[in-house]
C-alpha cells in the first residue's frame, strides 16, 4: 500500500510510521501542523493525498482540555475540516480512509461490556465532534471508498513523541517525579492499551480483505482498569513508597469497552500489558529518553497556546 499518515509526528504518529515501513508499506506522504502542514487547507490535502491507495486519519486536537482552551481552533481541526477531508480523498483514487476515533464516544455506559453496536452518547466536545466524523462517514462517504472506523481504548506506553497527560503515562510520570499519585474519584472505568498494540492494529486493519472490514467499526482496546486500580498498578511496579492520594472528581464517564470484534474478524489480539507500558516509561524516564518531563511538548494544551 502506498500510506498517507495524517498527524505522523504525534504520540502514534512517530511509532506507526516505521512500523508500517517495516511491514512493506510505502509511506508515501505524511502530513502534520508541527511541520506548517494544516489538514483544514484543501490544497495541503490535495496534495497529501494524491497517489495514495491509504489514508490513515491520526491528525486532531486531543483530549478535553485543549478544546476547553481553545474551541474554536478545535473544532477547525477535528470536524469542519472532515468533510472536505473525504472528498478530496475519494477525488484522489483513495481506496480505503481509516479514522482514528476515541472509545470516549460512548460517554457513560452501564452495560458491562462496550460494544461498537451501542448507541453513542459523548459528553464532550472532542468526543462529540468524533462522533459526528463517524456518522458523516456512515452516510456521506462515497461508494467507491471503501472506510473503516477505529475506536482505540487510552494508550500508554513511551513514544518519542511521548505524551504525558494520558491516564497510565500521568500517574506513572508522578510516581515517579514525586512519589504520589492524586487519583480523582477511582471507581470510573477506563480501557487502555500499550501504544505498540495500538499500531499493531492500525497495521492490521491496513492490510485486511474489504469483505472483513470494509465499513465497519471496531473497538481497539485490552485492559480495562478503575482509575484506582491503574494507580495501583504503577504503585506495585513503583514500589510500595509511592502514595495514593484521592479526591472528589465530577468526572462520571465510565465504560469498560470490550474488544472482541477486532480478534473475532481479524484474529487480532493485544501481546503486551499496562504493566508493560509502565515499566517501559520507567526505563525511558531513568535512561534519560524523557530528558525533561516538564517540557511543553509532552503536554497537549501547553502546545495548544501555539498554534494559530
Amino acid at each position: 500500500m502506498k500510506v498517507c499518515v495524517t498527524g505522523h509526528r504525534g504520540y502514534t504518529g512517530r511509532k506507526l510510521v516505521p512500523a508500517l515501513e517495516k511491514s512493506g508499506h510505502e509511506v508515501l506522504r505524511t502530513m502534520d501542523w508541527l511541520e506548517g502542514k494544516d489538514i483544514r487547507s484543501s490544497s495541503v490535502i490535495k496534495k497529501g493525498f494524491d497517489g495514495c491507495d491509504t489514508i490513515i486519519h491520526l491528525a486532531n486536537i486531543s483530549n478535553d482540555p485543549s478544546f476547553d482552551l481553545k474551541p474554536g481552533l478545535a473544532k477547525s481541526v477535528n470536524w469542519e475540516c472532515f468533510p472536505m477531508m473525504i472528498e478530496e480523498a475519494a477525488k484522489s483514487g483513495v481506496k480505503r480512509f481509516i479514522f482514528a476515533s476515541s472509545s470516549s464516544v460512548y460517554g457513560v455506559k452501564k452495560e458491562k461490556n462496550v460494544t461498537e453496536d451501542l448507541l453513542l452518547e459523548p459528553l464532550t466536545e472532542y468526543s462529540k465532534y468524533k462522533a459526528l466524523c463517524e456518522e458523516y462517514l456512515i452516510q456521506a462517504c462515497p461508494e467507491e471508498m471503501e472506510f473503516i472506523i477505529v475506536r482505540p481504548a487510552t494508550i500508554c506506553g513511551y513514544s518519542p513523541a511521548m505524551r504525558l497527560d494520558l491516564l497510565v503515562n500521568i500517574f506513572t510520570y508522578h510516581a515517579w517525579q514525586f512519589g504520589k499519585i492524586t487519583v480523582h474519584g477511582g471507581s470510573q472505568y477506563r480501557p487502555n492499551i500499550h501504544i505498540d498494540d495500538m499500531v499493531d492494529a492500525y497495521v492490521a486493519l491496513l492490510g485486511a480483505p474489504s469483505e472483513k472490514v470494509n465499513r465497519d467499526i471496531f473497538n481497539v482496546g485490552y485492559q480495562n482498569l478503575t482509575l484506582l486500580e491503574t494507580a495501583e498498578l504503577v504503585k506495585d511496579v513503583w514500589g510500595n513508597h509511592v502514595d495514593i492520594k484521592i479526591e472528589k472528581s465530577r468526572d462520571e464517564r465510565s465504560y469498560h469497552v470490550n474488544s472482541d470484534k477486532i480478534n473475532r474478524i481479524l484474529g487480532f489480539t493485544c501481546k503486551r500489558t499496562i504493566r508493560n507500558a509502565i515499566e517501559d516509561m520507567i526505563c525511558a524516564f531513568d535512561s534519560g529518553a524523557i530528558p525533561d518531563p516538564t517540557d511543553e511538548k509532552y503536554y497537549r494544551v501547553r502546545q495548544m497556546n501555539k498554534m494559530a
